[in-house]
């Protein structure tokens, strides 16, 4: 099916630009979006018309987006979840997560504008494309972490099995730290026995004398 562009399309095309596309993609997405009209004589006319409207609508949501692009990009959300000990999440982040992580802080967000190629399942940080316009992205983070205080160590540049590895290291410190307090207690109750032992042929020799 050919269109007529109404805005600038991700890997279509520019406004005004003429595209074919699959007729479900059209009917399902670029139309009922206003994203695209119908190739015909009726909408060519109508699109020529608008065309100075067009483009002072989209220059204007442009400068909108980039306004927000400048406060949003590179800005990093913290989004907990349960995982398993290899930091593999019970279920996943979606972009509906993402959106509202963003509005969660005071940005305004829809979850449409957020761009994952497949949904988050593992702890740590993830680079997330949010395409707020057209023709304007920002990128921000998510710190998917098992509570706040796994955020900021991930956030330091610890990855989840480097806390792991360290949480089993601190297991097995104090396990040989108890090992070596009940040893030590061994050894002070052996101590106090010892004296008595020794003083006990004294006590017979000055029975002799």
């Amino acid at each position: 099916m050919d269109v007529i562009l109404l805005e600038r399309v991700a890997k279509l095309g520019q406004m005004g630009e003429v595209v074919s596309v699959k007729p479900g993609y059209a009917r399902n997405f670029l139309l009922p979006h206003g994203k695209a009209l119908r190739v015909n004589e009726a909408n060519m006319a109508a699109f020529e018309a608008q065309k100075a409207q067009l483009e002072a609508r989209n220059l204007e949501t442009k400068k909108e987006a980039e306004a927000l692009a400048a406060k949003l990009d590179g800005e990093t959300f913290i989004v907990i979840r349960s995982a398993s000990d290899g930091g593999n999440l019970y279920g996943s982040v979606t972009t509906r997560d993402a959106a509202d992580a963003a509005i969660e802080a005071g940005f305004t967000v829809d979850r449409k504008q957020v761009v994952l190629i497949e949904p988050i399942k593992e702890l740590g940080i993830h680079d997330v494309l949010v395409k707020l316009h057209p023709e304007v992205d920002a990128t921000i983070k998510l710190n998917v972490a098992r509570s706040t205080e796994e955020a900021e160590l991930q956030a330091a540049g610890k990855s989840v099995a480097e806390l792991a590895a360290e949480e089993e290291a601190a297991a097995e410190f104090e396990i040989q730290e108890l090992f070596d307090d009940i040893g030590a207690a061994g050894m002070e109750d052996f101590g106090d026995d010892a004296p008595a032992a020794e003083e006990a042929p004294a006590e017979e020799a000055s029975e002799e004398d």
